[in-house]
């Protein structure tokens, strides 16, 4: 198993979330024509044999490809997807409001697979892109949020995108607070943060017996308060995408407009202008390229 970081390998065209028509067919490709309209996502195939793929986890599969890292990707005129892992997008699609949506809608799976029920609360710390559109996951799955960012901006998105409560996660009270506004804790945590801290921070917002799930990637470590993890049995795991009935879940909230990116379109040219205000957490939302 891979330590760190995996590195993709030089040259490669990045880009994971691409929506487009399908303009050729390959040998053995099945279910797919021409002119069909599709999406590529993070997960561009797998080995479909191994215990993981077997049992429907395809996105832990350790022989996985994943579009625009280790395949090229969709930064491109033209972008290769394995038919089986490609997102069939409805007829006359909007390209550029669904390509976001290709994350899959895993953000909210983590508190879902550990038994959520409607009208529980889920805490989601980060609203930029996948926060955003797991605040409005959440709100179509029946369940209450309590959203917290470091900007008021993304306070104003969150509460835009449904979030009955928010707050600044800079407050030295801030977990203290959402206990007490969502009536003795939320009874799951979504961290999209690119933030130690956060990961750390959102173990305090938690009822007991509940599961923080982990999606942001910042580098480094975050300390893990045994003493309160053990004594309120709190599972801490990792989700890096949802698999291909997530993504197909994922397409079907957004057609049915239960889901909607804050999207802002852009072009390569200012792929670079792009990089850099998403360092500086100005972005709110999703930079959509068009071709």
């Amino acid at each position: 198993m891979a330590i760190g970081p995996v590195k993709p390998m030089l040259p490669f065209i990045p880009g994971h979330e691409g929506a487009g028509i399908v303009t050729a067919v390959g040998p053995g490709a099945t279910g797919l024509k021409e002119g069909d309209p599709v999406g590529v996502a993070w997960l561009h195939d797998a080995c479909g044999e191994c215990e993981y793929c077997g049992t429907g986890w395809d996105s832990l599969c350790l022989a996985q490809h994943n579009t625009g890292y280790s395949v090229n990707g969709s930064f491109a005129e033209y972008v290769i997807g394995s038919a089986p892992y490609v997102a069939r997008l409805p007829d006359k699609p909007d390209f550029m409001a669904l390509a976001p949506i290709l994350r899959g809608r895993h953000d909210v799976q983590g508190h879902q697979g550990n038994g959520g029920q409607t009208r529980e609360w889920i805490a989601i710390s980060g609203v930029g892109g996948l926060g955003q559109l797991a605040i409005q996951y959440a709100k179509a799955m029946g369940l209450h949020v309590a959203a917290l960012d470091v900007t008021e901006g993304k306070l104003d998105l969150a509460r835009a995108s449904g979030a009955e409560v928010t707050m600044n996660a800079r407050l030295p009270d801030a977990a203290a607070q959402i206990v007490r506004q969502t009536g003795g804790g939320a009874h799951g945590a979504l961290v999209t943060a690119v933030s130690p801290a956060a990961f750390r921070q959102a173990i305090y917002m938690l009822r007991r017996r509940d599961t923080i799930a982990l999606v942001g990637l910042p580098p480094g470590d975050f300390q893990t308060p045994i003493f309160d993890v053990v004594l309120g049995r709190i599972t801490i795991r990792g989700s890096i995408v949802g698999g291909r009935q997530d993504l197909a879940e994922a397409v079907w909230f957004a057609a049915e407009g239960s889901v909607c990116a804050q999207i802002h379109q852009t072009t390569l040219e200012d792929i670079n202008h792009v990089f850099c205000d998403l360092k500086a957490a100005k972005v709110d939302g999703r930079m959509v390229i068009a071709f």
